[in-house]
């Protein structure tokens, strides 16, 4: 492999020829040679945004020259792009600021932009990282990251699934089954009151998570090392999140009180709290799914989903729901997630936290997930169920709950006698009650109809 030699504040160190960062992305690449987890790719499409926002808010503020904020701006875009994507190599386990990250942005930034320039005019820090520091940058990353995930992957998603549940109450409105509670056969309901319960989960989702980032666009920068601004103007940190919401074509503000802003990762929590929240609800979801799909003989069977693929490598015929799996698997992973997202949060230490890298690791890990996964299960199980009538009325019919209807007439001592008869004796419900003599076969007929009782 051929080297140049790059220089920073410690020495000289050989850089591979065909990559554009510098000496201190190089330091962090041989220092951290810990697991394969890299810097989310989130975070830095974030910095290209944010450094271009940087730029543009210190040419604003007459700190920067035209030359170089165009330059910087052009390579921000090929950052945001993807077409840079080969120079960030470094590892999540690395300082808890991320400082390393934001030099390997700075030095690609630069040495890309002398590149274009055909001379050395670009410096990394005094320039791509004017009026910053490590310290208000990473956390800024993080908040834009998380926000621009959230509405432009997750949000649409959640949509995508709650339309189709939609869909599946408006064609089951008609369709009367036996309810559950405690694993145990309740009163009748409509499958489309039971699907209707399943799209507010989505819908309360799709709020909760709405209202838990308005915190997340509160931007670090202008904090700079310990939250006092030095370095940097005045009004940099305000410029700076005009002009990253104007090219984001989302609303970002300068957290009003910087030390907070540094040191607290209480908005990250906030907001991964909302995605805990819907992997609960999609973890019913699936699970409920699953369970009435469950057989296709020997199980509850009220239900059939898509047969994507063979469930068994030595039961022929087998088809299992997989797609249920995966959420099920996915809001695990989610839930603990917000262990450590939580526990890193708080390990704040007087003006700074450094458990950053791992805190927007794990929270961009949950927005994937939940993303995907919720597509994957829209596409490929939730719009391909279909009731089993049959099955349905068959269990509904057999169920000892439906005497629940006769306790305005005869109590419920009665009606729990009736229940308890028909069990003991294998017969229904309308025979142990004229057994006991408190119902005629016509007045159980006309008391007892399922469909008046959703």
């Amino acid at each position: 492999m051929d080297y140049r030699i790059e220089k920073d504040t410690m020495g000289e160190m050989k850089v591979p020829s065909d990559k554009l960062w510098g000496a201190q992305t190089q330091r962090s690449f041989e220092n951290f040679k810990i697991g394969i987890e890299k810097m989310p790719i989130e975070v830095i499409r974030a910095f290209s945004v944010l450094k271009k926002g940087a730029a543009r808010a210190n040419n604003r503020l007459g700190k920067l020259d035209d030359e170089k904020m165009k330059v910087i701006q052009q390579v921000c875009d090929e950052i945001y792009e993807g077409r840079l994507d080969d120079n960030f190599p470094l590892v999540v386990w690395q300082t808890g600021s991320g400082t390393q990250s934001n030099m390997n942005v700075n030095e690609v930034i630069a040495n890309r932009a002398n590149q274009i320039l055909g001379k050395k005019l670009i410096h990394p820090n005094d320039d791509v990282n004017m009026s910053q520091s490590s310290n208000d940058t990473f956390p800024t990353a993080m908040h834009i990251a998380a926000v621009v995930e959230i509405e432009n992957k997750l949000l649409p998603a959640v949509h995508i699934l709650k339309d189709t549940m939609e869909c599946l109450e408006v064609e089951n409105r008609e369709v009367i089954k036996t309810g559950r509670t405690h694993l145990q056969d309740a009163v009748p309901i409509a499958f489309s009151q039971e699907i209707s319960g399943w799209k507010q989960m989505l819908i309360k989702g799709d709020k909760n998570i709405k209202q838990s980032i308005e915190g997340l666009r509160e931007l670090a920068l202008g904090g700079t090392a310990v939250g006092t601004g030095l370095n940097a103007p005045s009004d940099f940190g305000k410029i700076a999140a005009e002009e990253i919401s104007n090219y984001l074509d989302t609303n970002f503000v300068t957290a009003e009180n910087k030390f907070h802003a540094l040191t607290s990762r209480d908005d990250l929590v906030y907001a991964h709290g909302a995605l805990k929240a819907l992997a609960a609800d999609l973890m019913k979801i699936a699970n409920d799914v699953r369970w009435y799909a469950s057989g296709p003989r020997c199980g509850l069977g009220e239900i059939t989903i898509p047969e994507n693929e063979p469930g068994s490598s030595i039961m022929p015929g087998k088809v299992n729901p997989t797609q249920c799996e995966a959420v099920t698997m996915v809001a695990c992973q989610v839930i603990a997630n917000d262990t450590a997202v939580s526990f890193g949060a708080s390990q704040g230490n007087f003006q700074l936290n450094v458990f950053m890298p791992v805190c927007i690791y794990n929270f961009l890990q949950s927005v994937r997930l939940l993303s995907d996964v919720i597509v994957s299960f829209n596409n490929n199980c939730a719009s391909g169920i279909k009731p089993k009538v049959d099955k349905m009325k068959e269990n509904l019919d057999k169920s000892l709950m439906l005497v629940t209807g006769l306790n305005p007439y005869i109590g419920y001592d009665k009606s729990a006698e009736i229940a308890k008869l028909a069990h003991k004796k294998g017969i229904r419900l309308k025979d142990a009650a004229v057994e006991l003599g408190y119902l005629t076969e016509e007045q159980f007929d006309h008391i007892i109809k399922p469909e008046n009782m959703v």
